[in-house]
């Protein structure tokens, strides 16, 4: 095998090593990237899952010292292409306990670059609580002992201030992740989150409390002049378009009012598609009351990022809230009060929690009450009622630190309708929530939901915006079409949509810059020098979410996971007109264009082979 300098020199667009960290023994090593695994699954979240399938099996328990916890970077991360500042987080879920990814923007992924390194991978469990330090390429774990309690805002500054380094970026976990909640998230860049799928509880039972990542390296990149030309270009548009102009002025809770006219903010449990006082929640709103300052990712043109207020509760600085947090902790509860909001999606902040399955397990909870599914009498004295946001405050302190009736919220909504003998109650996919995206509303999320690798997921797709015209790839066939229209072609395009965006999570790429797939593939051949065509790109992201599959089918998974949860398939009067998706023929559609058996859901044998998968042939 050749020396790991001379496979740097070969690979434009990757630092050419892995730092490998094995916590029960303490050891750290290098090894060189694997170059044929980085040509075929590019990176993020599909080289981690290409790592990790050599790694896990039908047996291993996800909070077990062998499931292995993978940061991966992409080889557009921390070069000159604009809103490539991510980084993805992957392992078996303990939520799911199927595959388990997450994505966070910040500077995390480019600073973990410019460290030497393409990406982590963490197996095994510390004696006692430890954080990892890199800078320059020099890695070293460190005692985190005193860190072990502190809040992820502290914990971020101490790090930084213990590394000597005020411009390091660190990743954490608070007491959510510490108490290895299955819906835990890594915190970064003060209120950045890799939040879905409870990646925070895996880094907690291997008593790794922090990650810090300095460097100076630069990506190498096989054609500047060419990247230099698509970025340019990337400016000049993105001025074009509406969403980053909104996204711009608004952040992501400015959607909140043209989502709302659609009848895609979920309200009252998924139940309601229309609400007078979800205004209150509106991005205008808090734009002009409680907004401090606006701050944008690595390398971002457009800047969705919020830093707000909460006066009444004493804090003067939140990050956010996001649109999926006003809706989860808002709207889904039947909560208007929008500072209120504000502080909640603070505390999943400050601990490390996942706002939006935190937001649906208590909305969940408010309903089981309505229904007397619930009683104090199970909730330790504590009514959990719709439109009580401080009770919702309360409840997140006690999901975070497993304590009371929070230690059974803290499994998450299909562990707590099961509990309770009402398991069809819950309103997710592979047990993981619903985002707050209705597929009542735009049809095509059925695919993006159903088929999604990690469970429901709105990183896996946005079948909302290909419909509304503004995630459209025609090249490729994603092209808008009537939102409520349910038919096999429907499902052919949520298919590709869907592919499309595991090749953004794997290049990494955040999903508000859509650029033209003319100027994508400029960035990925300027950057890798790989020369490939349009089609090659559309082949690796299928590649990616057909590995995903086999992993899963090795952990159980069948084809009677594929659907939606029973309230979603129940018609709404308001703005979404009574209209429930096709589920099946939607399916039908996707399984064809992605080449998987539609009575099984498995990836056919022929498939396998074209996308040379011949390696998980034997999957069972």
């Amino acid at each position: 095998m050749p020396c790991p300098s001379c496979i740097k020199n070969m690979m434009n667009g990757y630092m050419g090593k892995i730092l490998y960290v094995d916590l029960g023994r303490g050891e750290l090593r290098d090894e060189p990237l694997n170059e044929e695994y980085a040509r075929a699954f590019v990176g993020g979240s599909g080289l981690a899952a290409r790592l990790i399938y050599d790694m896990v099996g039908a047996e291993t328990e996800p909070l077990g010292p062998e499931n292995p916890l993978v940061f991966m970077t992409g080889p557009l991360v921390g070069t000159a292409m604009p809103s490539a500042g991510r980084c993805a987080v992957c392992a078996l879920s303990p939520l799911t306990g199927i595959w388990g990814e997450a994505n966070t923007g910040g500077y995390f992924g480019p600073e973990l670059r410019f460290a030497g390194y393409d990406g982590l991978v963490i197996t095994g469990r510390a004696d006692k609580p430890v954080w990892l330090s890199i800078v320059g390429g020099r890695p070293q774990l460190n005692d985190a002992s005193h860190l072990w309690g502190q809040n992820s805002y502290v914990t971020q500054e101490t790090v930084r201030r213990a590394m000597s380094e005020p411009k390091a970026r660190v990743a954490c976990i608070g007491a959510g992740g510490e108490n290895q909640v299955p819906i835990a998230a890594v915190m970064n860049d003060n209120g950045r989150a890799a939040g879905r799928t409870g990646m925070g509880a895996v880094m907690g039972s291997k008593n790794l409390k922090a990650i810090g990542v300095r460097g100076s390296a630069r990506v190498p990149v096989a054609d500047i002049e060419g990247l230099q030309a698509v970025v340019r270009t990337i400016y000049d548009e993105l001025d074009e378009g509406i969403l980053p102009r909104v996204l711009r002025l608004l952040g992501t809770a400015g959607t909140m009012d043209s989502l709302l006219m659609y009848g895609d903010v979920p309200i009252r449990y998924y139940q309601q598609d229309e609400w007078e006082n979800a205004d209150n929640l509106s991005g205008v709103l808090m734009s002009e009351t409680y907004l401090k300052k606006r701050y944008a990712c690595y390398r971002c043109p457009i800047g969705c990022g919020r830093e707000t207020q909460a006066p009444a509760y004493g804090v003067d600085r939140v990050d956010g809230p996001e649109y999926e947090t006003l809706a989860a902790l808002g709207s889904l509860a039947m909560v208007d009060d929008l500072e209120g909001v504000i502080y909640a999606g603070h505390l999943c902040n400050l601990h490390g929690l996942d706002t939006i399955s935190v937001g649906s397990t208590i909305a969940l909870a408010c309903e089981m009450f309505e229904r007397g599914a619930l009683s104090t009498a199970d909730t330790g004295g504590i009514e959990i009622r719709y439109g009580d946001i401080k009770t919702t405050h309360r409840l997140i302190e006690m999901i975070a630190n497993r304590e009371g009736f929070g230690d059974v919220l803290a499994g998450g909504s299909a562990a707590l309708a099961e509990r309770f003998g009402v398991p069809d109650l819950a309103v997710t996919v592979n047990r993981l929530e619903v985002p707050m995206q209705d597929p009542r509303a735009y049809a095509g999320m059925t695919v993006v939901y159903a088929l999604s690798p990690c469970g429901a997921s709105h990183t896996q797709g946005d079948m909302y915006g290909v419909d509304l015209g503004q995630s459209t790839v025609p090249e490729i066939g994603i092209e808008p079409g009537d939102r409520f229209d349910s038919s096999e072609e429907k499902g052919h395009v949520g298919a590709l949509n869907q592919a499309w965006r595991n090749l953004y999570n794997a290049l990494i790429l955040c999903q508000f810059q859509d650029a033209r797939l003319e100027l994508v593939l400029a960035a990925v051949n300027s950057v890798t020098g790989w020369n490939i065509e349009a089609e090659e790109l559309v082949t690796q992201g299928k590649r990616i979410v057909t590995l995903k599959r086999m992993l899963n089918i090795r952990r159980g998974l069948t084809r009677a996971n594929d659907g939606l949860p029973g309230l979603l398939l129940k018609p709404l009067t308001g703005a979404t007109e009574g209209n429930v998706p096709d589920v099946e023929a939607l399916l039908s559609g996707a399984y064809a264009e992605y080449g998987w058996d539609p009575e099984t859901g498995r990836p056919t044998g022929e498939t396998l082979k074209k996308l040379g998968l011949d390696f998980t042939v034997g999957t069972k």
